[in-house]
């Protein structure tokens, strides 16, 4: 047995299926009421690729940052921003849990539940970094991340309450490109830390990670110019530098090295 209702509003329709193994329940909206679908369907699909659905933003409404970048990254998502269509969304029940019984995501917290959660999930995630479970605790950074990020969105940018989670965040971010670096992905390390940089210039682990990142894909000039301010900013860190210069020159002479053999043999 099914029931239709039409919920008092044009162009929605809701079917609820009770029972049986037949066609699965489908909730059913007019093209007038889907303009907005295609923001939403992005950032659903970006926590389901474990990326931060707010990171995009640029401090103005979603509307405005869709014009500012022209395309929402999903050609299909394009496509319906540009001409509204009806959707037809099916709902399968997967299991059902009493209200106490279950962790809810972080996107479904309010804003005092998102500020307690921060720590516990810095926590959890530097104790699964020492562990070398880096997939783990990047996923718990990326958590607070989004917590802090949902809750900047209600302050005024460069204000006080705003600045205080900047920090915070940039701290989390930090820690997540230490487990990037563990993972070698290199130039996702590059853009995070060029981005903190590009807006907080005085942070010295930015530059320090930023560095090694660029000695691991071979950029040596900008690696010992990253090290240089890291000296001028943080003169304590001076043993931390020349290990990582000596580290590579090192490794330059060892790539040379390569370079000359693999050209002998060519001409051997």
């Amino acid at each position: 047995m099914d029931v239709s209702l039409l919920l008092n509003v044009e162009g929605v329709k809701k079917t609820i299926m009770h029972g049986g193994t037949g066609e699965l329940p489908s909730f059913i909206t007019g093209s007038r009421h889907t303009g907005v679908y295609p923001m939403l369907s992005r950032s659903l699909r970006q926590v389901a690729e474990g990326k931060d659905p707010t990171s995009w933003h640029v401090h103005t409404c979603g509307l405005a940052n869709m014009f500012a970048y022209h395309t929402l990254g999903y050609e299909d998502l394009d496509e319906l921003q540009k001409e509204p269509q009806p959707l037809v969304f099916l709902i399968e029940l997967l299991q059902v849990e009493a209200p106490n019984e279950y962790q809810r995501e972080t996107w479904n917290l309010n804003n005092e539940e998102r500020m307690q959660a921060v720590p516990l999930l810095h926590g959890e995630g530097n104790r699964l970094y020492k562990l070398g479970r880096y997939d783990q605790a990047a996923t718990k950074y990326q958590e607070a991340i989004v917590c802090l990020r949902n809750l900047q969105t209600k302050e005024k940018p460069w204000e006080v309450e705003w600045l205080k989670l900047e920090k915070m965040i940039n701290t989390l971010i930090l820690n997540y490109c230490q487990c990037l670096l563990k993972k070698e992905e290199y130039y996702e390390v590059l853009e995070h830390t060029s981005d903190i940089l590009r807006h907080h210039p005085g942070i010295v682990k930015a530059y320090y990670m930023r560095a090694r990142a660029h000695a691991e894909v071979w950029n040596a000039e900008e690696a010992k110019a990253d090290l240089e301010k890291v000296l001028e900013l943080e003169p304590s860190m001076r043993k931390a530098v020349l290990r990582e210069l000596r580290l590579l020159e090192s490794r330059l002479a060892d790539k040379q090295e390569e370079e000359r053999q693999r050209c002998r043999s060519m001409l051997g």
